[in-house]
């Protein structure tokens, strides 16, 4: 529709910036911890898996992020990493447009040479016809062993088959809040498998329903960025966070 009328812009809201970024890391310690399976034996009081996976948890100091999509969520959550003691690389398809200094920023066309180096993945991607499939069976292949993947972007981002593949047999883990399959009303929204594989019988996956953005504050900050964004359009000031209709986001 927009295109038919060029004076008029698009603008997004980056008010689920922190919370997204927040869940990201959760996920990324929980799976690099192995937390689910701990916690679940625990509940049955089986004591045993604590020494079966006792130097399977991965230390994340001093190893390597790479963010595919260094826009708003993707520079929250280069901090905390930098905070866990991470070097991180980041990819954006414009890196010139968005370089400050804070990560190695790399254009998206190096991912091939910066996967062998990344212990972490966090895909931060919104899907357009550009983005689905980035990651294919080729490229988590060029994932050393043991590297955590988390997907906060969008579940197509990746390919759906190679990922269960990489997780089914124990070389990746993974942390997803985006996935393939969702409730097509609110009667299925009770029992509706997320992936068309069975992903929720791995225990190299912690799992989360798309719901990163969620906070007891989340609406509070929507309030505040639309006022940001209203209060500039008002004002006559540049609007931030224009959409690029091209690109898709």
């Amino acid at each position: 529709l927009l295109p038919q009328y060029p004076r008029l812009t698009a603008h997004n809201l980056h008010h689920n910036a922190i919370p997204v970024a927040e869940t990201a890391l959760a996920l990324l310690l929980a799976a690099a911890k192995q937390i689910l399976p701990l916690d679940q034996a625990l509940r049955r009081g089986d004591w045993t898996e604590r020494d079966r996976r006792w130097d399977h948890s991965a230390l994340l100091h001093g190893k390597t992020a790479l963010i595919l999509g260094y826009g708003a969520i993707g520079r929250q959550m280069a901090h905390y990493c930098q905070a866990l003691g991470m070097r991180v690389l980041a990819t954006r398809r414009r890196p010139e447009a968005a370089f400050d200094g804070a990560v190695e920023l790399r254009p998206s066309e190096s991912l091939p040479a910066l996967l062998p180096q990344s212990q972490a993945l966090i895909v931060c991607l919104p899907l357009t016809p550009d983005t689905e499939g980035t990651l294919g069976a080729a490229e988590l292949a060029l994932l050393p062993d043991g590297a955590i993947i988390v997907n906060i972007g969008r579940g197509p981002v990746i390919d759906e088959a190679a990922l269960y593949a990489e997780l089914a047999n124990g070389r990746l883990w993974a942390g997803l809040d985006v996935w393939y399959n969702y409730p097509p009303d609110e009667a299925a929204r009770a029992n509706n498998m997320p992936a068309n594989y069975p992903f929720h019988e791995l225990d190299t996956v912690v799992m989360s329903p798309h719901r990163a953005g969620g906070s007891d504050q989340t609406e509070r900050l929507r309030m505040r960025h639309l006022a940001d964004l209203l209060n500039a359009a008002a004002q006559g000031e540049p609007i931030p966070n224009r959409i690029n209709l091209d690109a898709g986001y």
